[in-house]
């Protein structure tokens, strides 16, 4: 995706030096290839196998042991305790974790059998579970039987995906609302109420210890006696460690480096075995015809071939979902480079695209049975595709996709009209309301596929003279037509030419479309970009953007659009300020888990994704919500890959006004990129300078554009490892040119101790349209259940290419 806008052609850099091999994704190294301080902030697990609670939560009624005693307090060694009928412990985990849960059972009596439930939201903990599906507005508690002495672990089926409270509880009552775990059963108990005896039996019970065993047996009441409880960790399964990362980023704001690290992490939790897919279990039903009650859960679905896949998010809906990828690629291959996950979750879209070769809105289970066509989502599978080539280098996997990606992308050339734009015939995208007509992101999305597929047929030396003038004639069209959709009075672009246009009933100025409208260049004349960076950064409130195309949400997807935005309209500072406000809320804010990032909340900051009716079922590690980790590596670090593999590339960085250094770097098959960009001063004139630091792979070649300056730098014979520095002035007091340095950067300059942050602008609460709550909040659950499901949902949608019912094996 071409996020970076350059500003000035500059001289090319060949280099001979520095790193020369990478990591294999097929493959992936089990340690760090950037050690260093930084990796404190990786939220993954030491021992994915073996995690344990740090705390107690909460604790009621019959529970006793060393547990109890540490309500609010850490735990050293794993939680011990025993339980009774009536009991609940709630045990809190470091980190929102995912996978099968295990109890070291020490003893137990009368066949005791637990109750299980899950929270990611501290909100949702207790006797209920949070939500995975629409069946119910919370989950039915797992019934599970303690059999043996030792370690007891739920079956793999029951792995669940994301949570960060795990709530043990023996019912008191048989009647209390739970599914069985396979294979267990309510136990046959009998007499377990307190019985009657004489005094002359009681008599002997104290003098001689005398009791009738099968009186004793049945007149106690269940108990288990745990000694420790420990999760196995089955996500990102490409590798055993989960903490080998092969990027990193470290900067001085230390919510940036939590944030960053808050991305990745939110990517490997929502990457999956594909045999443990899909939580929505209605719809799975039409194809593994399960007889699960509503409410139940489990994670036994297959999503995809292979052995990972990417998905959504972890606790759900754990499928495959087009738009989503376009924010995981380019994040999962700067932190933990999975591509093989890529390459699955887009070979299972590719392999159920629909009968005229649309692709399909989503994976399995909603694809054959339930298909349905988004202008949207079919677009951002094309961009999916670019992104993976790019990072990957996979070009014989693009040379035998080519062919069903080029009629992909002819379906939405033959849906620009007349007036410039693609006219949208099907209503559904992310979740939001009004996606219909000549729609400014819809039409920004397929300027962009355009543009990529350009670069493609070259990277493949596919170059039909016609095809490409058919392409560069609609990009030039389209960037017609989305001009006409700006408001001047507003300084934005309206979502499309009617109802919700500039001089529309029902105008609306959507985030998403003028964040793409930035992010794909396609504004012109260029000036504008700045103006439309400026009035987006306006509507803020105090948790966060606004997207205002679909009433009272703040969506982290869109949201990470605008980042992208805010950086190829040369606003690097809009960017890093909106990480700061709106992604460290969505770690330190109330509800939610200091460790991954949710699909959505309302602008008041409550934890409630307005697209469902029940706030427990809202994903709080969702892969689309991981922008900043794309955003702080290519437009802050500024490094971009510019061919396959990172064999051209540019760096372009922006340290902002925001921080006094920053750090970054990734790997590809062919090697490291990395750069650093600090404040310093010189030692003899105390001038403020900022200083750059280059390393990247042997044999590639490049372009280093910073601040605008430009400054040709040739290298050759210089020794594996040695690193490209440069320092410019930014005191303003004389010579600001960019210089090369040949001499150890260390003896030149120092640290610059006079930076001071700025004092972020305070913004305003958002307030509620509670009409408009009610309304729309039931979105989530008609996009499935009224789109999906039938022929007939399909009629008023289809038209131009949009899909039909029967996919493509």
């Amino acid at each position: 995706m071409q996020f970076c806008q350059i500003a000035a052609l500059v001289a090319a850099v060949t280099t001979v030096y520095a790193f020369t091999h990478g990591p294999d994704y097929e493959s992936l190294p089990l340690n760090t290839l950037f050690p260093g301080p930084w990796e404190n902030n990786i939220r993954a697990p030491i021992n994915k196998s073996h995690i344990v609670p740090v705390k107690v939560f909460n604790y009621e009624g019959a529970v006793t042991g060393q547990a109890t005693s540490l309500e609010n307090g850490h735990i050293d060694g794993g939680a011990s305790w025993s339980m009774g009928p009536g009991g609940l412990i709630t045990l809190e985990f470091g980190e929102n974790i995912a996978g099968r849960v295990c109890f070291d059972v020490e003893s137990f009596t009368n066949e005791p059998y637990l109750a299980l439930t899950y929270s990611e939201s501290s909100f949702f903990a207790g006797r209920e579970s949070d939500t995975t599906d629409e069946a119910r507005d919370r989950d039915l508690a797992l019934y599970f039987s303690v059999e043996r002495n030792g370690t007891n672990c739920v079956a793999a089926s029951y792995n669940r995906g994301g949570f960060k409270y795990l709530t043990v509880v023996m019912p008191e009552h048989e009647t209390e609302e739970g599914f069985w775990h396979e294979g267990h059963k309510a136990p046959q108990r009998t007499g377990l109420h307190q019985e009657v005896v004489s005094w002359y039996e009681l008599a002997e019970q104290k003098v001689f210890g005398w009791m009738d065993s099968k009186r004793s047996k049945a007149s106690r009441k269940p108990r288990v006696t745990i000694s420790g409880v420990f999760v196995n960790c089955t996500s990102f399964p490409s590798n055993p460690n989960g903490r080998a990362y092969t990027g990193y980023f470290d900067s001085s704001s230390s919510l940036l480096n939590r944030v960053w690290y808050a991305g990745a992490y939110t990517l490997q939790l929502s990457t999956l075995d594909p045999r443990e897919g899909s939580a929505l279990i209605s719809y799975n039903r039409h194809i593994d015809h399960n007889k699960a009650p509503d409410g139940s859960w489990y994670s036994n679905f297959t999503i995809a071939n292979g052995s990972t896949v990417t998905t959504d998010g972890a606790k759900r809906d754990r499928v495959v979902w087009p738009g989503d990828m376009t924010i995981a690629i380019p994040g999962i291959a700067v932190s933990t480079y999975d591509m093989l996950a890529v390459r699955n979750a887009l070979n299972t879209i590719y392999d159920h695209r629909l009968a005229d070769g649309s692709m399909p809105y989503a994976g399995l289970p909603l694809v054959g049975k339930f298909s349905a066509f988004s202008d949207t989502y079919h677009l951002h599978t094309l961009i999916g595709t670019y992104l993976y080539v790019l990072y990957s280098g996979d070009l014989e996997w693009l040379r035998d996709r080519w062919t069903a990606y080029v009629r992909a992308l002819e379906i939405s050339i033959r849906k620009v009209d007349e007036h410039n734009l693609l006219y949208v015939t099907s209503p559904y995208d992310w979740i939001r309301p009004g996606m219909r007509g000549r729609n400014v992101e819809a039409s920004a999305l397929l300027y962009e596929a355009l543009g990529n597929s350009i670069i493609l047929s070259t990277w493949l030396d596919k170059k039909s003279r016609q095809q490409l003038a058919v392409w560069k004639n609609t990009r030039d069209a389209l960037s017609k037509g989305i001009a006409s959709l700006y408001c001047e009075q507003d300084g934005l672009f309206s979502d499309n030419d009617e109802e919700r246009g500039c001089n529309g009933v029902d105008k609306v100025l959507p985030q998403d479309g003028n964040s793409w409208a930035l992010l794909s260049n396609s504004i012109s004349p260029h000036f504008h970009a700045f103006n439309v960076s400026e009035n987006l950064r306006k509507r803020w409130v105090k948790v966060g953007a606004p997207a205002v195309e679909f009433p009272n949400v703040i969506s982290p997807f869109a949201s990470s659009f605008e980042l992208l935005g805010h950086i190829a309209a040369g606003n690097s500072d809009a960017a890093v300020e909106l990480i700061e406000l709106m992604w460290g809320y969505m770690l330190d804010g109330p509800g939610m888990t200091n460790s991954t990032l949710l699909e959505g909340y309302r602008t008041d900051g409550y934890i409630h994704y307005p697209a469902f009716r029940e706030p427990a079922r809202t994903s709080h590690a969702h892969g689309w919500a991981a922008g900043p980790t794309t955003v702080l590596m290519q437009g802050i670090i500024g490094i971009n890959l510019n061919s396959p593999l990172g064999r051209t590339w540019t760096i372009d960085p922006h340290l902002t006004k925001w921080l006094e250094y920053a750090r970054g770097g990734f790997a590809t098959k062919l090697g490291k990129f990395e750069v650093e960009v600090s404040r310093m001063r010189t030692l003899t004139t105390h001038r403020k300078v900022e200083v750059l630091k280059v390393a990247v792979p042997a044999g590639t070649s490049g372009i280093i554009s910073w601040r605008g300056k430009i400054k040709s730098v040739g290298i050759s014979d210089t020794q594996a490892g040695q690193r490209l520095s440069l320092y410019r002035y930014v005191d303003g007091s004389g010579s600001d040119s960019i210089l090369s340095l040949t001499d150890d950067i260390e003896s030149s300059f120092v640290r610059d101790d006079t930076w001071v942050k700025p004092i972020a602008e305070k913004r305003p609460d958002g307030v509620i349209d509670w009409a408009a709550l009610k309304k729309y909040s039931e979105l989530g659950v008609s996009r499935l259940d009224q789109s999906l499901g039938t022929s007939e949902s399909l009629q008023g949608i289809k038209g131009k290419g949009t899909g039909a019912d029967t996919p493509v094996r």
